[in-house]
């Protein structure tokens, strides 16, 4: 059985594309789980994302430009989904590396202070891929014996990831039942950001994890080709990746 300390907030995002930086959210659903109470708060929105709907995304999500023309902008109702994730741990499938970084671009777009810095993330896909990889329809069907139905609407999917989870915790009997061992389990790698673009190697030293870098000492590189640091702050590279870049910038900066 679960057990919780705080609320945790499973969700998915609904997008124009699957650029997290460049594209926009056309849906979110949520659904709370708070501590002591068996039926969790569920909550769906669509928005406009200000911007025309590539074909491609609709005939995946079936929300077209005339579904959310008149619905409001993300800006508008950026603070209350950043009220309702506040406090919460976080839980989705795959929200690790797309929901949630794309989430915090828009919450950055808005001007929204979006911390979730203490928070724990669950991702279902995770653990769904350590002991069974496939993808949610198949975990749906495996774990629920259920077919998705409206598979790629918002509420479908974060409904389908809920259920998933709870059947997760009752088949695996090694699987903790607490968020923080489960944040520790869904982790599958020592990614520093949430993109994985920079990672931690046994020693705890932050690793550049992609590009004519890879491998290096972020740290290192930043002293011996300064200009790196203003190639990344002003490219097209998560809001998140970012953060962490001037974190460690800072650290260097301080002499620490």
């Amino acid at each position: 059985m679960l057990k919780l300390e705080r609320p945790i907030i499973f969700f998915d995002l609904e997008t124009t594309g699957t650029n997290v930086t460049k594209d926009r959210i056309v849906e979110i659903s949520m659904l709370k789980v708070r501590p002591g109470e068996n039926e969790p708060k569920e909550r769906t929105l669509r928005i406009n994302p200000g911007m025309p709907i590539p074909v491609e995304a609709s005939n995946v999500h079936h929300i077209f430009d005339e579904d959310v023309a008149h619905c409001p902008k993300f800006e508008e109702v950026a603070q209350k989904i950043a009220d309702s994730f506040e406090g919460c741990d976080i839980g989705g499938f795959n929200s690790t590396k797309f929901d949630l970084p794309l989430l915090i671009e828009e919450m950055s777009r808005a001007k929204v202070r979006f911390d979730i810095s203490e928070a724990r993330l669950v991702d279902v896909q995770t653990i769904f891929h350590k002991k069974e990889p496939r993808n949610l329809v198949a975990a749906y069907r495996f774990y629920c014996d259920k077919n998705l139905e409206d598979a790629h609407s918002a509420n479908a999917d974060t409904r389908a990831t809920y259920e998933v989870f709870l059947a997760q915790l009752e088949r695996y009997d090694d699987l903790p039942q607490d968020i923080q061992g489960l944040a520790e389990f869904s982790n599958s790698s020592r990614n520093v950001d949430l993109m994985g673009r920079f990672v931690r190697d046994d020693k705890g030293t932050v690793l550049i994890n992609f590009g004519k870098y890879k491998g290096k000492d972020l740290r290192k590189v930043l002293k011996d080709d300064p200009g790196y640091y203003g190639w990344i702050m002003e490219s097209d590279f998560p809001t998140d990746t970012k953060a962490v870049l001037n974190r460690v910038m800072n650290t260097m900066r301080k002499g620490s």
